[in-house]
């Protein structure tokens, strides 16, 4: 099946559920590529299981997904997906540069041990998220927001084309967060696509060229200037309007936060 090859990601009549309920319905919407795109919309929206299903993880019951207007399964290494630091048994005797570490065997492959030259670029990964004078620390003792560089640090080993990233941002410190995004934007300025699950709706009109709004079903997706307003975020989010002035006032703090 091949799509829009214009495309970095396409995504035709999605449905999902869990059981017998929908988690995500008829979801349709295409992303171009150098782009950076938000995912927003409330808990339980769907927006982790979009994610989840564009990789596979999760198959909808119809609906397809093209990456540059071909299935995964032939531009997997194409693809990165970084998970929620939730989702990691940070206890488990690995460190950090072991982690980093597996960003790479997606082009080892099986019964291929780990070269040099793979270890002196996962240092560089390492040194570009601040993350070299803990390369020898095992990853449950760093905190949240190291941890989280560390996702990006092995995402950055796999040099793919497109970032599938599950809220990089939750629970990290004000630092971390101001790095990220200066990284992001340098793999956007190596054409470089990034999905972005996103929950501070402070920040959507400063991060992104675009967004994916979700609850359940899309309320809108497209270019932030175009399609993100006070009438999609209402009917996404719906509640009153004090939600579009609380995260006004936000992004006028955190903006100054960042510079």
């Amino acid at each position: 099946m091949n799509g829009n090859n214009n495309a970095a990601l396409e995504v035709q009549q999605l449905t999902v559920n869990y059981d017998k309920t929908a988690v995500l319905w008829d979801i349709n919407f295409s992303i171009p590529p150098g782009t950076c795109v938000g995912v927003i919309g409330p808990n339980g929206a769907g927006k982790s299981t979009l994610l989840k299903s564009c990789m596979g993880f999760i198959s909808g019951i119809s609906g397809s997904v093209l990456f540059f207007g071909k299935p995964l399964s032939q531009v997997r290494k194409r693809v990165a997906y970084i998970p929620q630091r939730l989702s990691v048994d940070w206890d488990f005797p690995m460190t950090a540069i072991d982690l980093v570490l597996m960003g790479c065997y997606g082009k080892l492959g099986l019964f291929k041990w780990v070269s040099k030259k793979d270890k002196l670029a996962a240092k560089k990964a390492l040194a570009m998220v601040g993350m070299e004078a803990f390369e020898d620390r095992q990853i449950g003792e760093l905190s949240g927001g190291q941890q989280q560089r560390l996702f990006i640090a092995r995402a950055f080993l796999q040099d793919a084309d497109i970032y599938l990233m599950d809220e990089p941002f939750a629970g990290v410190d004000m630092g971390t967060e101001k790095a990220l995004v200066a990284l992001f934007e340098e793999l956007k300025k190596q054409g470089k696509t990034l999905i972005i699950v996103h929950h501070d709706l402070a920040t959507v009109e400063t991060y992104f060229d675009g967004v994916i709004m979700l609850n359940t079903c899309l309320i809108a997706a497209g270019p932030t200037k175009e399609v993100y307003n006070k009438e999609t975020i209402l009917r996404t989010y719906g509640r009153s309007s004090h939600l579009i002035d609380e995260a006004a006032k936000m992004a006028q703090e955190k903006v100054k936060g960042l510079k």
